[in-house]
């Protein structure tokens, strides 16, 4: 979802920007505006005095500008905190039992249990991504499932063998999952 939003945002800020400064050039270079149009020719200027000093004495208007200016900075930092969060988890913590505490790189976490994912029976590929914190991990799997395998199935082999193994092998209490599956496309089979 924030791949799509920050794709719509960043392509209409780049539309609008490209469209104000192409018809400021192409005004600046000679061509005629329409009437409505907020620039007018090669010598005019896009804000006049009187435009910029039009509502400063209403009451209303410092309260509404510094509003709406406090919101566009409040949505650019959630855009640029979202867009800076680290969505993988870079390491997992495992209790070595003696008090201490060893640490896992997620990678190499999330590359095991890919591959043995990927291993059971009508797996045709597998993806593993770690999130959370690194003391409670959690997995987001997608499999792709060949054509004709029982999904319920082939999750249930996921849960109790290669999540059940990771569990295990990292010390953790839960790893708890998020699992998608994906049947592969196939061609028609005939029937006779």
């Amino acid at each position: 979802m924030l791949r799509i939003v920050n794709r719509v945002l960043l392509g209409l800020a780049g539309l609008i920007l490209l469209v104000l400064g192409g018809s400021v050039l192409a005004v600046g270079l000679g061509l005629e505006p329409p009437s409505w149009w907020i620039h007018d020719g090669k010598r005019d200027v896009l804000l006049s005095d009187a435009d910029r000093t039009k509502w400063r004495d209403e009451g209303w208007w410092w309260p509404t500008v510094i509003a709406v200016l406090a919101v566009v900075v409040l949505l650019a930092l959630w855009w640029l905190i979202a867009v800076l969060r680290r969505r993988r988890l870079a390491e997992v913590l495992v209790d070595t039992g003696d008090g201490e505490g060893a640490l896992l790189r997620g990678r190499a976490l999330e590359g095991v249990l890919a591959a043995e994912a990927g291993a059971l029976d009508g797996v045709e590929r597998a993806q593993v991504a770690l999130t959370g914190r690194r003391s409670t991990p959690q997995a987001r799997v997608q499999l792709r499932l060949e054509p004709h395998v029982d999904p319920g199935d082939a999750l249930y082999r996921l849960t109790t063998e290669a999540l059940d193994h990771a569990r295990d092998s990292a010390g953790l209490a839960t790893l708890p999952a998020e699992v998608r599956l994906r049947a592969v496309k196939h061609g028609a089979e005939r029937v006779s």
